[in-house]
């Protein structure tokens, strides 16, 4: 056999393996939940469980956001050919009430991005009791989504670059600090406001000790993502049966990378 069939029968063989570790890991974001559609942000706690039931079904693990961290930033063993990440935004009440009482019964660990300036202060939001109450569960690690929320796109516009910055650091140091105080936890990792961001924000966040960031993108999460904007699928009530098994395997229409 020549030289060149042999390295032909040698990347057929490979070829499937090569095609497992390029196609990454699904990252999908929840925001609220409840037994009615309130709103678009809105999965119906019912449709939660069934998404749930259908990674069990499908053989799917459900790794925590850390553990694929870790392994992008070249800290940790690769994820399961079928792994996906659950991540949830903001901090609303519906994480305590409606979301908690599904994750027990199924085991799965979860990533809570919130913003402590609405905890306990705002009737829609967690509070601090809560919170710690869902960290002891071992299930649920809380992360920082800033301070309180800002579209850095109209910030940067509004104020001087002197206030922009302050906000900016601000906004990422003071999130960090109160949520670790608060919760007595390591918090080195955001979920950009709106998916918003751009090189300037994400050597801000680096700087100020986050490790990896998350971001709006339907696509899976690839070691040749940038680890300060890793993309993630929003989630929403009507993504069940084929449509959330697209998703899962790669298929959803992308919306693009919020960059500024």
């Amino acid at each position: 056999m020549t030289a060149l069939r042999i390295a032909m029968v040698l990347v057929f063989v490979a070829w499937p393996a090569v095609v497992r570790a390029g196609a990454g890991t699904p990252v999908l974001v929840y925001h609220r939940f409840g037994p009615v559609v309130a709103d678009s942000m809105t999965v119906r706690t019912s449709v939660f469980e069934r998404q749930l039931e259908q990674l069990e079904q499908q053989d799917y693990t459900v790794i925590s956001l850390r553990a694929l961290v870790d392994h992008l930033r070249g800290e940790g063993s690769p994820p399961p050919a079928r792994a996906v990440v659950i991540t949830v935004d903001d901090g609303h009440r519906s994480v305590y009430t409606e979301m908690l009482p599904v994750l027990l019964r199924h085991r799965v660990p979860i990533t809570l991005f919130a913003y402590p300036s609405a905890v306990s202060r705002i009737g829609y939001a967690l509070t601090w009791e809560q919170l710690r109450d869902l960290a002891a569960t071992g299930l649920v690690h809380i992360h920082s989504h800033t301070y309180w929320h800002p579209n850095f796109a109209q910030e940067k516009r509004r104020l001087s670059p002197a206030a922009y910055e302050r906000l900016v650091d601000d906004q990422l140091k003071r999130s960090r600090d109160t949520l670790e105080n608060r919760l007595g936890t390591k918090v080195d990792m955001l979920a950009w406001p709106f998916g918003i961001f751009d090189n300037e924000l994400m050597d801000r966040a680096n700087r100020a000790g986050y490790i990896a960031a998350v971001t709006l993108d339907r696509r899976h999460a690839t070691m040749a993502d940038a680890i300060m904007a890793l993309p993630r699928y929003l989630v929403t009530d009507g993504d069940t049966g084929v449509r959330f098994q697209a998703l899962l395997e790669g298929r959803a229409a992308s919306n693009g990378r919020r960059r500024r």
